[in-house]
């Protein structure tokens, strides 16, 4: 159970790539503690050229600004493989009484795979090739960032594999097709906006995110059940442990749950979550099998990551309630992991 801590540590991860083991020994301890103690990090000294966020930023502003039926022509519930514009409303609980939709909207991107893909072919509901609108140096320039922050995803799974005194490829061995998520989130200004709860308390269902907001918002739940503010920190990453890496450890790396404000401020989020490959069986590791008393339940990564989407997003729960899709075997409820979990905190 992650400790009451009252900040999120600083790693400098630009030790990962240095020659000297001694170096990347030590960076690998930084982001091992902070992984048991927080489930949460900055990462500085990623490598990746500012730029790119700059010119994604740009388009994605550009798209958002479009009129909203322009932006349904990429509506996700058109896709096969959950891909493209995801409008005020779409994502969440189901909305109770009066209460109104939380003001955001959302572009989602993962893996572009092609349209002959095998696995896309037969019906994978998180692989295959993303709906992109007609909007010049959109997608170069999303695709761009995407490929460039995926690297650094690859380098933290391997460093996260030695923080665990574990052979450097234990998790990379199986990220070689993942469904590894981007998504590019728009919090318009509302100048009637409450400081409230935007987006309740929640885990990510990959391995691990990586996140680069433009403003305010995110909080943390410590083990004490104290909300602990997230803001920006100018050229690093928001590093957060999800459920597989949790399952995979039993709770020795705690995918900390989390939760957005709801401020007047118009805010830009763009969450990178990585993932491993869609069949992998993910399982707590020898080292952890028998630690914590309780017998966590084996899944599959991408069975996971789909059911807990499937339950998220009103197109996919419509479909749910008509017999159109059904869940997979052992699917589990939101909200299993992490503090929210531990805790039996609410939504």
């Amino acid at each position: 159970m992650s400790k009451s801590f009252t900040a999120v540590p600083i790693v400098d991860i630009s030790g990962l790539r240095s020659s000297d083991p001694a170096e990347q020994a030590r960076v690998t301890g930084e982001i091992g503690k902070a992984a048991r103690d927080v489930g949460f990090l900055y990462v500085s000294g990623s490598g990746i050229d500012e730029s790119l966020f700059d010119r994604m930023l740009a388009v994605t502003k550009e798209f958002f600004a479009l009129p909203v039926e322009e932006k349904m022509r990429s509506y996700i519930g058109l896709s096969r493989c959950h891909r493209g514009y995801v409008p005020v409303g779409e994502e969440g609980l189901e909305i109770v009484g009066n209460a109104e939709p939380d003001l955001k909207e959302a572009f989602d991107t993962a893996l572009d795979l092609p349209a002959d893909d095998p696995d896309y072919l037969a019906g994978n509901p998180m692989l295959g090739p993303n709906t992109w609108p007609d909007l010049p140096g959109f997608a170069e320039a999303v695709t761009d960032y995407y490929d460039a922050v995926l690297e650094v995803g690859h380098l933290l799974l391997r460093a996260f594999a030695v923080a665990l005194d574990e052979d450097p490829d234990v998790f990379a061995r199986h990220a070689t097709k993942p469904p590894s998520q981007l998504r590019l989130v728009h919090y318009p200004y509302n100048p009637d906006a409450h400081d409230r709860v935007g987006i309740g308390a929640h885990t990510d269902y990959e391995c691990f995110t990586l996140l680069k907001p433009t403003a305010p918002g995110l909080e943390v739940l410590n083990g004490a059940g104290e909300w602990i503010d997230v803001p920006p920190v100018p050229g690093a990453f928001v590093v957060n442990i999800g459920d597989l890496l949790e399952l995979w450890t039993n709770g020795a790396f705690v995918a900390t749950s989390h939760r957005v404000r709801k401020v007047a401020e118009e805010r830009y989020s763009f969450p990178l979550f990585f993932n491993v490959d869609y069949d992998t069986e993910v399982k707590p590791l020898p080292q952890f099998a028998s630690a914590g008393g309780k017998e966590r339940p084996t899944l599959r990564a991408g069975e996971h990551l789909f059911a807990q989407t499937a339950q998220s997003f009103a197109y996919l729960r419509n479909r749910l309630e008509t017999g159109e899709l059904v869940l997979p075997d052992g699917s589990l409820q939101l909200n299993q992991f992490g503090q929210q979990a531990l805790q039996g905190a609410g939504q």
